[in-house]
């Protein structure tokens, strides 16, 4: 059994792995976490001592395979849940992280999987992000972000790397949504902008924000 504490480190280690190939400093560590170096320092070593990580000193910190499993499987109750309140309680996609955050620490194995098989065995939370099974399988999504799409190219948006609630209400205030196919008409070189076509309806969106919504071509 882990701390809240715990888990919700094990959870940030797994996330900032995809950025950090070869160890997640402490400074990024300590950013996501919102809290002193120190501070993560200490809860490092404490995670290292039940090898659930990995860590020297100046090289990062990686997941064990044990630390990696308990991560994965935090991630899924926290997707599982977006799913439920989303699709069940009629909450909107930007209302459900925090919520989710607090019910991913319930231990109950059986409640999870009850409410996988509930949900019919979702692969995909409201933001596009994977939901890992059972045994801690998921699939690697096949997509590239809007920002590195050329004037002409077509896509279907398939998710969002940024789920903060102000992006996803500026998603919502521009009716841009998962499933919806976005035409690149043109990208200025200045400040990469771009001009999109969504539904023949055309926006003008800032790098910022095509950097932040992921496509599946065409």
């Amino acid at each position: 059994m882990f701390s809240l504490s715990e888990e919700n480190y094990l959870k940030a280690i797994f996330h900032l792995e995809t950025a950090y190939k070869s160890g997640v400093s402490t400074n990024a560590l300590a950013e996501e976490m919102q809290t002193k170096p120190s501070s993560v320092t200490d809860m490092v070593k404490k995670l290292a001592e039940k090898e659930l990580v990995n860590y020297k000193k100046y090289q990062g910190v990686k997941l064990s395979e044990e630390g990696k499993s308990a991560a994965v499987e935090i991630v899924r109750k926290h997707r599982l849940w977006e799913v439920f309140l989303v699709e069940k309680l009629n909450f909107s996609w930007d209302e459900v992280h925090e919520v989710a955050e607090q019910l991913e620490h319930i231990k109950s194995e059986k409640l999870t999987n009850e409410l996988d098989k509930f949900l019919n065995y979702p692969k995909r939370d409201p933001h596009g992000d994977p939901i890992p099974d059972a045994n801690g399988n998921f699939s690697v999504a096949n997509h590239q972000l809007l920002a590195e799409l050329k004037p002409g190219d077509k896509g279907i948006c398939v998710g969002v790397k940024d789920s903060s609630v102000e992006f996803l209400q500026y998603l919502d205030k521009n009716r841009i949504s998962l499933g919806r196919q976005i035409e690149v008409l043109e990208k200025e070189d200045f400040d990469k902008s771009m001009q999109i076509k969504i539904d023949e309806v055309t926006h003008n969106i800032s790098h910022v924000i095509s950097t932040n919504l992921y496509i599946k071509t065409n």
